[in-house]
């Protein structure tokens, strides 16, 4: 299984839920797409919410915060992702996607 706040955020995405996707947030989170650095609420309003993103989750490593997903959004299909989460004190301070 994610780690339970890893899930929340997966949970948050397939129901399109911005603000309960923010809530899990660090107020400093950072995230990277396939290794660059990306601006955070940009990238997850045009990648995420804007393009009705949704996430399915194929394997998971033991941690429950590296997994493989199939990724789908109105703008670019369906992917085949990997996902890192950095989970502190409960919420989820980095994450790193690409493709898989």
């Amino acid at each position: 299984m994610p780690d339970p706040t890893v899930q929340a955020l997966i949970d948050a995405i397939n129901k399109g839920d911005r603000t309960a996707f923010f809530a899990l947030l660090t107020p400093d989170a950072t995230m990277s797409d396939d290794g660059t650095g990306r601006d955070l609420a940009p990238w997850v309003d045009r990648e995420i919410f804007s393009a009705n993103g949704r996430l399915t989750v194929t394997s998971e490593a033991a941690d429950g915060c590296s997994l493989t997903a199939d990724y789908a959004n109105d703008t670019w299909g369906t992917m085949r992702t990997a996902w890192r989460f950095t989970v502190t004190d409960g919420r989820i301070s980095h994450f790193e996607t690409g493709q898989a």
